[in-house]
């Protein structure tokens, strides 16, 4: 499900500030040798995840889900030297190509991989973040979001991406929970339907690309 023009979000993209010429390397390469290209986030959403970062003087990211390290980098390209992006992933393959692509950057050194389920490795993680980006599997968002809440900074953001699920999450659509997809679904709808009971944060979730709910605590 397109849920943006493509032809408005082409436009919107000329327009906007991008990522740079290491990023594109990596799309690039990406889409033509890499099974399951379409987690990447693309132009657009790092553009504005960019905007986010500078608007919240962010110092400090974790990244959920690494992929082949696209998002990592454009993210650290908006950071101050002293930077820091940590990003975990448990495909020793992709990080491995992730961290090539990186090592060719001058913000390279910002970015920091762990490898392991994001389960293990968050609560052994010290100090705040001022920026965490949940895109890892989706049967444990919720308690990825849980984990990370009460690591920000005090203007801290979260972003989770993928949460309009091309359309799927919309309650009149039925689902079959014997499909790996549709169980997806449900993990998704559940952290939704979470961020929007919920007293303690304020989110809002944005129709950019696939969905992004931004969150901050209230």
């Amino acid at each position: 499900m397109q849920i943006t023009d493509k032809k408005v979000e082409e436009y919107c993209i000329s327009k906007s500030n991008l990522p740079s010429k290491d990023c594109l390397a990596i799309e690039e390469y990406t889409r033509a040798n890499v099974h399951g290209a379409g987690m990447l986030i693309g132009k657009m959403e790092a553009s504005f995840i960019g905007f986010l970062l500078k608007s919240i003087k962010a110092k400090r990211v974790l990244e959920l889900g690494t992929f082949t390290g696209y998002s990592a980098l454009t993210m650290a390209e908006q950071l101050p030297a002293d930077g820091e992006v940590i990003t975990v992933d448990i495909n020793q393959e992709t990080v491995a190509l992730a961290k090539d692509f990186w090592g060719k950057s001058e913000h390279g050194h910002k970015i920091k991989s762990v490898l392991g389920s994001g389960l293990d490795i968050i609560p052994t993680l010290t100090g705040k973040f001022d920026f965490v980006f949940i895109d890892a599997d989706k049967r444990n968002y919720i308690d990825y979001l849980k984990l990370t809440v009460p690591m920000l900074s005090p203007n801290g953001m979260i972003v989770i991406d993928n949460v309009l699920w091309g359309g799927a999450v919309l309650p009149d659509v039925v689902l079959d929970l014997t499909q790996h997809r549709d169980r997806n679904t449900e993990f998704i709808r559940l952290v939704n339907d979470y961020v929007a009971a919920s007293d303690d944060l304020y989110g809002t979730l944005m129709p950019i690309r696939d969905g992004m709910f931004l969150i901050q605590r209230k």
